[in-house]
């Protein structure tokens, strides 16, 4: 029975990842480059924007198509995210005043609404950080604390073995 799938299967799979092999470099050479992080990398490289973390201007995603229109929307956005959200870049659009293309000249003003989001997650990433690190804490502390009674624990029954 073993011997008869085997016999089958093996050649339908191996002709048709050959076909797929044949034809995905010609359909998408470029699209499967990037990983979010990886474009993102290149992104910092390549423009002033994303390298000093200035206030992107709103709609950058249809500027970095134009200049990059081999890049995969959906790798692009996920890039755009990790940079838009990440600590460096809300600490600068908290306090920023204008808003940056992708060679950095300055362009329309940041929103109050837009600065107060900014306020707004931070708060709520430090208040999440600082549960965190109290519920490490505790955790430890419920540890030392069960070790402490484990080792009383067999103390006391040391003690009490010797002489019974």
């Amino acid at each position: 029975m073993k011997s008869m799938n085997t016999s089958t299967t093996p050649t339908p799979p191996a002709a048709l990842s050959a076909e797929l092999s044949a034809e995905s470099p010609a359909t998408t050479p470029a699209k499967a480059a990037y990983t979010p992080r990886s474009l993102l990398k290149q992104l910092q490289t390549q423009f002033p924007a994303f390298r000093d973390f200035l206030p992107l201007s709103i709609g950058i995603d249809k500027q970095v198509l134009a200049a990059l229109p081999e890049l995969d929307r959906k790798t692009m956005r996920a890039a755009l995210g990790i940079h838009t959200g990440s600590l460096r870049y809300l600490k600068v659009m908290e306090k920023a005043k204008q808003r940056h293309d992708l060679d950095g000249k300055p362009g329309a003003a940041v929103t109050d609404e837009h600065r107060a989001h900014a306020t707004q997650v931070l708060k709520e990433r430090h208040k999440k950080e600082a549960e965190r690190k109290k519920a490490e804490r505790e955790a430890a502390a419920a540890a030392e604390a069960a070790r402490v009674h484990a080792e009383k624990l067999s103390q006391l029954a040391a003690k009490f073995s010797r002489k019974g």
